[in-house]
């Protein structure tokens, strides 16, 4: 049988009756048949439990925690609600990100606004919602943020995002607590201290916390305590009186059999062990990969092949570096099953190629599967954190559509683009 570890899949998946791959109690070939590939499949169960795991982890550990979901992990407006429902706060970097926030009624007071560059609307969008805090990360913000908040006549709690400069061991694309990287104001070099200085002599801007992000995903358990331990130090040395701190997010998942993540009471056991005698400290943590990413399947139709003797077989599918650009991005890895050929031994070695027009769109490199046809269904776990929300319309390929399964059922919660839409802001 074709089926990695099944930790890699939702936790509502198995094979069917008729021995194809199921999720949330659906049939996933007949779920290709209903909505057309490339398709992405959440299950909600894995969903909820995923936010209740973290909640109650971290809060048994540490009881003044709040869980805030990173939306550019994935967002829409179906998630948004789900998120609500389950306590969880959302953490936005982009005014795109606080429209579906606000559409969505999500409580402004749950919201925190992230993002190196702020544009002056995002601010003031920011200030007019009335969002929980805005996550100061450069001298321009701060000012640019205390002038907003002055012309509308109040006070803007903030966080001061800081870099410990602690390196996670993750890829250099998403390593973000390192001295060189372009998120937050240094420790190290005096920047954090500047900052901090600046703000005691603006009226509108108020520094309520510490915030800083090591990077993802992060693996290791020790870069979290170290630098939960340096930004403590700093609040200390810098008389800064702080009720809030957040590590961010950056909690591992599996993308392959051979990654064993740390659990979450692990995280929550080497943050918290840092706390201890400073329960007047709420503390932020943002998971958003380590919720969703689970969560979601990708699923694609098998197409045409090209086998070079010798050297290697391509077998192409439907989808690839437009739906997910994390294998061409990041050389990220991932697994996947031949969804109606779950009984069937492995046969063959291939490389799993997209259909855009980049040599470097390959999703899986030689892999083995069972004899392949077109018409076959190609499904990847572990996909439902940066693919749906990095995707594109390269080559004018409309972008899938995202299904949510729960108890045997399917429901839309984004279609599936349609060439139109991909050219209703054309103008000629």
């Amino acid at each position: 049988m074709n089926f990695p570890n099944i930790e890699l899949f939702p936790y509502n998946t198995g094979i069917s009756p008729n021995g194809n791959l199921s999720i949330g109690g659906c049939d996933v070939s007949d779920l290709a048949r209903e909505h057309g590939t490339p398709l992405y499949i959440l299950d909600e169960v894995t969903l909820r439990e995923k936010c209740r795991e973290f909640v109650n982890t971290f809060r048994d550990y540490y009881p003044n925690t709040r869980v805030v979901y990173a939306s550019k992990a994935f967002i829409n407006l179906a998630l948004a609600n789900l998120f609500n429902e389950e306590g969880l706060g959302l953490d936005v970097v982009s005014g795109g990100e606080l429209a579906v926030a606000q559409k969505a009624n999500f409580p402004s007071d749950m919201i925190y606004f992230h993002g190196n560059n702020k544009s002056a609307d995002e601010l003031s969008m920011a200030v007019d919602y009335n969002i929980h805090r805005v996550v100061i990360d450069n001298f321009h913000e701060m000012t640019l943020l205390d002038s907003i908040a002055k012309e509308k006549h109040i006070v803007q709690d903030v966080l001061l995002r800081v870099s410990p400069g602690i390196d996670p061991h993750t890829h250099v694309y998403t390593t973000t607590g390192v001295l060189d990287s372009k998120f937050g104001f240094s420790i190290q070099t005096g920047q954090a201290l500047q900052a901090v200085e600046m703000a005691r002599g603006l009226s509108n801007v108020r520094i309520v916390g510490l915030h800083f992000h090591l990077g993802s995903p992060v693996f290791e358990l020790e870069p979290y305590t170290k630098a939960m331990e340096i930004v403590l130090n700093f609040a200390e040395e810098s008389n800064l009186d702080i009720s809030e701190i957040s590590p961010g997010g950056g909690f591992a998942i599996a993308y392959t059999r051979d990654q064993t993540p740390p659990a979450v009471k692990e995280y929550a056991e080497a943050i918290t062990s840092t706390l201890k005698g400073r329960d007047n400290l709420q503390l932020i943590i943002e998971p958003g990969r380590s919720i969703i990413g689970r969560s979601g399947i990708a699923i694609y139709s098998i197409g045409s092949s090209k086998d070079i003797p010798g050297i290697r077989k391509y077998v192409s599918v439907d989808g690839g570096m437009g739906d997910n650009i994390r294998p061409a991005l990041y050389q990220a890895e991932y697994e996947a099953v031949i969804a109606n050929k779950m009984g069937s031994d492995v046969a063959e070695k291939v490389s799993i190629a997209g259909k855009f027009c980049e040599s470097g769109d390959i999703l899986l490199r030689d892999v083995m599967f069972p004899l392949l046809e077109a018409g076959d269904i190609l499904a990847i776990p572990a996909a439902g954190a940066y693919a749906p929300s990095m995707a594109s319309n390269y080559n004018m390929v409309p972008r899938p559509a995202v299904v949510m399964v729960k108890d045997g059922k399917s429901r839309v919660i984004r279609r599936r683009e349609t060439y139109d839409d991909m050219m209703i802001y054309d103008l000629v």
